[in-house]
């Protein structure tokens, strides 16, 4: 990664100056964030899906087994007595503190379910370490806390480099280790390059995998079009996946943008982050750990109304999503500053 490239990345991620303190290891306290209101002028969902769960928030630390210093996080929900469907996190390239995206993941724990949160450093190693950090991680989350992570239920969810990231953790978790026979997805969101997987892999994901595969209008990091190869080439049908674009919306007094790091809570909320990602993957797990059909229509619902329909502010709508199974570039390779053609995509063969 060139230099200035990594400033401008860390640049983004860049933890916002509200303080937080880290519980001990292995405690089990409340998360301690309150989610903030939204900014601009749509507020999030009340009811339905993307909207908030009744649960409280917990959250366990341990020692991550490979980055010194650092954490891996469990959010789950307070007061569980069973262990939960759980969803493996993959961050952005320097998003190492759960802070920058701590909305997603006390979301996802109100909502009844658990994340794991990994921390990977981004100097000093390799892509395959950081690999290797991040399934190290997940596999210590599973084999010490049963009784807060079902393997039965998995997703696996990234963004960026995370994202990229997803399809290799997700094939060691469902092929090697089993996990998800009662429920599978992967989530991507403006995914970086895809390394540890192969085509023959890719043609090898189980039969009840889902996927969601989302890009942003405004992004000019990450080239679409390593997106659309991996949506193209995983042997998902048509019916269980859904390549998504998010475009941005010009209000009189706000502009919801559609940009390389939605969603985080650096700054603030807004209801692209719900109703642009919370809805999908709430509904995503609804549809594909409890096979829910009206769950599929706003997660996986091939450009329904319930799907691409996103709120109104006096009368004018947000941009609707646009969905697609067969999803082709808008625009040429020199927008992004990480490109399909680049020598550095081990899967550059694919960029037609």
């Amino acid at each position: 990664m060139k230099p200035h490239l990594l400033f401008i990345l860390m640049s983004l991620f860049l933890i916002s100056s509200c303080s937080r303190n880290d519980d001990p290891e292995g405690s089990d306290q409340d998360s301690g964030y309150v989610n903030d209101d939204l900014a601009g002028p749509i507020s999030r969902p009340k009811t339905g899906y993307g909207s908030d769960g009744n649960y409280s928030v917990a959250r366990i630390t341990f020692p991550s087994p490979l980055y010194n210093g650092k954490n891996v996080e469990i959010f789950y929900p307070k007061g569980i007595t069973s262990a939960k469907p759980t969803i493996f996190y993959s961050h952005p390239f320097g998003g190492e503190e759960s802070a920058y995206n701590i909305g997603l993941y006390e979301f996802i724990a109100k909502k009844g379910y658990v994340v794991v949160f990994a921390p990977y450093p981004t100097a000093g190693v390799t892509v395959d370490e950081r690999y290797n950090t991040l399934w190290q991680s997940f596999k210590k989350a599973v084999t010490d806390y049963p009784n807060i992570i079902d393997t039965k239920k998995v997703g696996f969810m990234g963004h960026s480099f995370g994202g990229g990231a997803s399809f290799a953790l997700a094939y060691k978790g469902f092929i090697d280790e089993g996990w998800g026979q009662n429920g599978r997805f992967i989530f991507t969101m403006a995914q970086w390059y895809s390394y540890q997987i192969s085509q023959a892999e890719l043609q090898n994901f189980p039969a009840n995998t889902k996927l969601i595969s989302e890009v942003y209008d405004d992004d000019i990091v990450n080239d679409h079009r390593l997106a659309i190869d991996m949506f193209k080439n995983i042997n998902i049908s048509n019916s269980e996946k859904d390549f998504i674009l998010i475009k941005k919306s010009v209000l009189p007094t706000f502009t919801y943008t559609a940009e390389h790091n939605l969603p985080n809570t650096q700054t603030s909320y807004d209801a692209y982050d719900y109703y642009g990602i919370y809805r999908l993957l709430d509904a995503m797990i609804d549809y594909s750990f409890n096979g829910n059909a009206a769950a599929k229509n706003i997660a996986l619902g091939n450009g329904s109304k319930e799907q691409i329909t996103m709120p109104e502010f006096n009368g004018q709508a947000l941009s609707p999503l646009i969905v697609t199974d067969s999803p082709s570039p808008l625009y040429p390779q020199s927008k992004y500053s990480f490109q399909c053609g680049s020598i550095n995509n081990p899967r550059i063969a694919n960029c037609n």
